[in-house]
């Protein structure tokens, strides 16, 4: 997210920023499920350079040819060097085969992870029903990741670690969204994939190049989708916290892991297991408690 809340807006702005949040978390699951399946065949490095690429030329388009001059340089360099290994995290759990749908009830753990980091760094405060709801949100973790559960893999270690790396990327992107435009946080996370993605290649060498064999139809049309669709999807997310308050739009943040799962279900045929889906229902339940909690301080801060 790339756009600090908008006070204040009138209602049908409110309704735009809505469909904006709804419709950028509908296309970044298509380019998800674009990502985890071209990776067999191009492998983790290769995707990181065609998202970048392909992606920064999206949001470069879309955002009218603009300057992409950034203000705060170090932070915009930290947040995009910490998320390029959110989503090496990511390919890789893919890479390895865990569902689309597991891996979106694990980033679901995302927005308690921000009420903790939030404290020390916005110097924000925490009353003690929300640190319970959190504590109870890690036991829907717990649930998940059982031993001997569908989750008890390494994939999905590496993918809670991936979790509060992220968290952190969006609190700065909040900071960071005081100096810098919505479109120049964008642009620079999409091109800070391709070096990296580059310096990965000896390490994940593309499966088809080690076997000799060209990309097949299906990839070759799938990967302008993941590419194009994480620059589209950034830029929807950026105008949407433009336009309509963070509150408004933070319930959405758990609509992946409904399409992500749907999709898997029917690309893949990964149907989550009751652990899973029990897990993830606690911790959207803390998650959205959390919101609830939040808007009553906001309220009683305001009288």
């Amino acid at each position: 997210m790339s756009e600090s809340p908008a006070s204040g807006a009138r209602p049908d702005e409110a309704l735009r920023g809505v469909g904006l949040i709804a419709l950028g978390f509908l296309v970044i699951t298509f380019s998800d499920a674009a990502v985890k399946w071209v990776l067999p065949e191009i492998g983790v490095a290769m995707a990181m350079i065609c998202r970048g690429t392909l992606g920064a030329v999206a949001v470069y388009m879309l955002s009218g040819m603009a300057r992409m001059r950034a203000v705060n340089r170090r932070l915009m360099l930290s947040r995009c060097g910490l998320h390029c290994v959110v989503t090496v995290a990511y390919y890789l759990a893919w890479f390895g085969g865990l569902p689309l749908g597991d891996s979106y009830a694990i980033a679901a753990f995302a927005p308690l992870a921000m009420t903790v980091l939030a404290i020390p760094m916005l110097g924000e405060a925490v009353g003690w029903r929300r640190w319970a709801s959190t504590g109870g949100g890690f036991l829907g973790v717990l649930i998940m990741v059982r031993p001997g559960g569908d989750l008890w893999r390494w994939e999905a270690a590496v993918l809670f670690v991936a979790v509060i790396m992220m968290a952190v990327t969006r609190i700065w992107t909040r900071v960071l969204a005081r100096t810098d435009r919505p479109a120049t946080i964008a642009f620079w996370l999409m091109v800070a994939h391709v070096p990296v993605g580059i310096a990965l290649l000896p390490v994940f060498p593309p499966p088809i190049a080690t076997q000799g064999t060209w990309p097949s139809v299906s990839v070759l049309i799938a990967i302008p989708v993941l590419g194009l669709g994480n620059g589209l999807a950034h830029l929807l997310f950026a105008r949407a916290f433009a336009l309509a308050p963070v509150g408004l739009l933070a319930p959405f943040e758990y609509l992946p892991l409904l399409t992500g799962t749907l999709l898997g279900i029917l690309v893949w045929g990964d149907v989550p297991a009751w652990t899973t889906a029990a897990g993830a229902a606690v911790i959207v339940a803390a998650g959205l408690y959390n919101l609830h909690r939040a808007r009553v301080r906001a309220r009683e801060a305001v009288a």
